[in-house]
């Protein structure tokens, strides 16, 4: 199957990383209840790359399941800061390297703290943004801590 060579796919290769792609028509505001009826898998294995800043505008990472919510109040309870909020699309652009719907917490532009959902680690696989709209790998979620430096945190909600 032919697939974009992104950042991402650029970083997993390097890492020596297996990955199953799936391409398929991105859907403006179709989010991962869109991605999980085109792949056929449930909801919770797709895993979303949200990109957060604190009130002291400090980026950061939170991977989370697709049928699930941050919590940004037991978010910045956990990392320690007044708030946390979503950073506007300009920014995580910005700092990321991906554009809004392709962010891919692999081959990040800048280096930032990446947070995960301690249960995302109980999937036998999931499915990850490739680094471009309406582009997921299939890895295994062990890979994750493999080769990011994450910290595991419950704040779904």
């Amino acid at each position: 199957m032919n697939h974009p060579i992104t950042q991402a796919i650029r970083f997993l290769r390097q890492k020596k990383i297996e990955f199953v792609p799936y391409l398929f028509d991105y859907v403006e505001k179709g989010g991962t209840s869109y991605s999980s009826q085109v792949l056929g898998v449930n909801e919770h294995e797709i895993i979303k790359t949200l990109v957060f800043e604190t009130n002291e505008k400090i980026a950061l990472i939170v991977l989370q399941h697709g049928d699930r919510q941050v919590s940004t109040k037991n978010l910045a309870r956990h990392i320690k800061a007044k708030s946390v909020s979503p950073a506007p699309w300009g920014r995580a652009s910005r700092v990321t390297g991906y554009i809004f719907g392709g962010t891919s917490p692999f081959g990040l532009k800048t280096r930032m703290p990446i947070y995960a959902e301690k249960s995302i680690f109980d999937l036998p696989k999931i499915y990850i943004n490739g680094g471009k709209r309406g582009f997921l790998v299939e890895i295994d979620p062990k890979v994750l801590k493999e080769v990011l430096a994450i910290e595991e945190v419950e704040v779904s909600q």
